[in-house]
């Protein structure tokens, strides 16, 4: 970094370690939001100030809604109506709050990714560990999107050999060509789009007396118990598809990128709030949705997007149909472009290569050009005929559950080493409910394992 960005980067935040070598574009970001911290303060300023720091949450939230998620929260609302998981996803909400914060804290105040860190702090070893294993999930997360993609033109009346390469064209554009601020402002524009899923699910007209009962514990019922396997693969697919190990490397390393400080950690779990409230609307609006148009639907691990789409059409008209798929196209196109950029940051951050999205493509091939491959991969393996997309779907958010407790635990590591974190530590009450995260994610795992391996075992 040359002399004069360090001496700038010093000022803007005295007690923060200093930017990475080559990062020094990232100030640039920095600068705008600390010209408007210390402009004119009126209404004006405050909502620019407001909206500039909105990014990273909305972003991590709305990416999570992704085609796979649609499916899912169909598929459980096909299943089990209203009933339990319409104030579960509240819940989950929570939890999720609780895990993404820390990657706020964790990222603003070591201006590092979460790559980074771990290779650091644990070794090669563990570095290897976490970047296979995010990596691997990644590609086949992708693969769900892509199917959101191809299945949303489908009934649009476009061809898979049309919608499936455009994405993939648009995500490699938007990641290469553009640096963060145009990059995250675009990405933004598209998560929006997210909440079509809410007045459609309006269009459907729910029983309002059954979504209010649902909340007061009446219609819980739960066909063949709460440990048959259908409920402990919908419960850890939906688990899955709220928090997963991409959302901590990504939402981590947005922050840093985007040039989030200490001072900013407030604003930060806003924008964070702000993208649960979507997300956790958006969620029960399709299982709201589903019950509707899919209530009772046999063979349900089999269900896929093409089938819900069928179905709300043959209900809710082509109109609405058309809705649907636009959002699930939109759904599969956000997350591919946050969960691509995921990727990116953390094998950049692992090799200690240029990692930001402000780098130029010709002098940080070796930051995108990896990302954009495992996409690749992804968008390729979607055009094989006859996979089963039901399947995939279900699977890959169950894989995201049985990853995340590693990923939580170096987390929980990091955000406990005060040499790193400072004042900014974990607090008792924090790592308590963190714990109880964790071990609900690994109690969840084992009672999945055994009705898979046992499918008498649990009485199921």
């Amino acid at each position: 970094m040359s002399t004069d960005a360090a001496t700038l980067d010093s000022k803007l935040c005295p007690d923060c370690p200093p930017l990475p070598e080559n990062l020094e574009q990232r100030l640039r970001d920095r600068l705008h939001v600390d010209e408007l911290r210390r402009g004119k303060q009126n209404w004006r300023t405050r909502l620019a100030l407001g909206l500039a720091l909105i990014g990273p949450g909305v972003l991590v939230m709305l990416g999570d809604n992704d085609a796979g998620g649609v499916v899912t929260y169909a598929q459980t609302g096909a299943t089990f109506g209203l009933g339990i998981f319409l104030p579960m996803m509240i819940l989950l909400g929570f939890v999720a709050y609780v895990v993404q914060e820390m990657t706020v804290r964790l990222g603003a105040v070591t201006r590092r990714g979460h790559a980074e860190l771990i290779w650091k702090r644990y070794g090669a070893f563990w570095g290897w560990f976490s970047l296979i294993d995010l990596v691997v999930a990644n590609v086949l997360t992708l693969m769900t999107e892509f199917i959101g993609i191809r299945l949303g033109g489908q009934a649009l009346g476009l061809s898979q050999w049309l919608t499936v390469p455009a994405a993939m064209v648009f995500i490699t554009y938007v990641l290469v060509f553009l640096r963060y601020w145009t990059w995250e402002r675009i990405s933004l524009s598209i998560a929006v789009f997210n909440l079509i899923f809410v007045p459609l699910a309006l269009f459907s007209h729910p029983n309002w007396h059954a979504v209010t009962q649902a909340f007061v514990g009446h219609g819980w019922i739960v066909p063949g118990g709460f440990l048959s396997l259908t409920f402990l693969i919908l419960i850890s697919a939906n688990i899955g598809t709220t928090i997963a190990p991409w959302q901590l490397f990504f939402q981590q390393s947005c922050v840093v990128d985007k040039g989030l400080l200490p001072q900013d950690i407030r604003a930060g779990r806003r924008d964070l709030m702000l993208g649960i409230i979507g997300m956790v609307l958006v969620a029960m609006a399709i299982i709201v949705l589903a019950t509707q148009t899919l209530k009772g639907v046999p063979n349900v691990q089999n269900l896929d997007a093409d089938m819900v789409l069928r179905a709300i059409r043959s209900k809710l008209g082509d109109g609405m149909m058309a809705l649907f798929a636009l959002g699930l196209m939109e759904a599969g196109l956000i997350a591919s472009i946050v969960i691509t950029a995921s990727s990116a940051w953390a094998i950049g951050e692992a090799f200690e290569i240029d990692r930001s999205i402000n780098a130029p493509p010709r002098k940080a091939m070796g930051f995108y050009l990896p990302a954009i491959v495992g996409t690749a991969l992804a968008a390729i393996a979607v055009m094989i005929p006859q996979i089963p997309l039901g399947f995939l779907n279900l699977s890959v958010q169950v894989i995201a559950t049985v990853f995340m407790p590693a990923a939580m635990l170096f987390l929980l590591m990091l955000l406990n080493d005060r040499e790193l974190m400072g004042d900014h530590v974990n607090s008792a009450r924090r790592n308590a409910v963190s714990i109880a995260i964790m071990v609900g994610l690994i109690v969840c795992n084992v009672l999945y394992g055994i009705a898979t391996l046992f499918p008498h075992a649990l009485g199921g």
